[in-house]
């Protein structure tokens, strides 16, 4: 079976995707720019067979459910991730919001 459904992350809409297999859980939350998974997710093949299409990838482990892997923090992720800012032990919360075509717009002003 494969559940598909949206999850607003600070009014962005980010796609959560589980797909039930025997004896474990494919879990994605899919951004804009990319996409974090639980622990089947192969940084490595994706870092560095796969490095010339600079795919935004990250993964949280040991998890078993969607609000499990939102709620967790990044083991590990792609050289096209890190040039987002996203890194290791940061909530995937953050690192969504990083792969989200919508960003807040800084305020660059000088302030007295």
């Amino acid at each position: 079976m494969v559940l598909l459904e949206p999850i607003l992350v600070e009014e962005n809409t980010i796609v959560s995707i589980e797909v039930k297999l025997p004896k474990t859980n494919l879990l994605i939350l899919k951004a804009d720019l990319g996409y974090v998974m639980c622990g089947a997710l192969d940084v490595a093949f994706l870092s560095n067979d796969l490095s010339h299409r600079q795919i935004i990838a990250a993964r949280a482990v040991g998890v078993k459910t969607i609000n499990e892997l939102l709620n967790g923090t990044i083991d590990s992720c792609t050289p096209a991730s890190q040039s987002l800012g996203i890194r290791e032990k940061m909530p995937v919360r953050e690192a969504l919001l990083l792969m989200c075509t919508s960003k807040p717009i800084m305020d660059t002003r000088k302030r007295a």
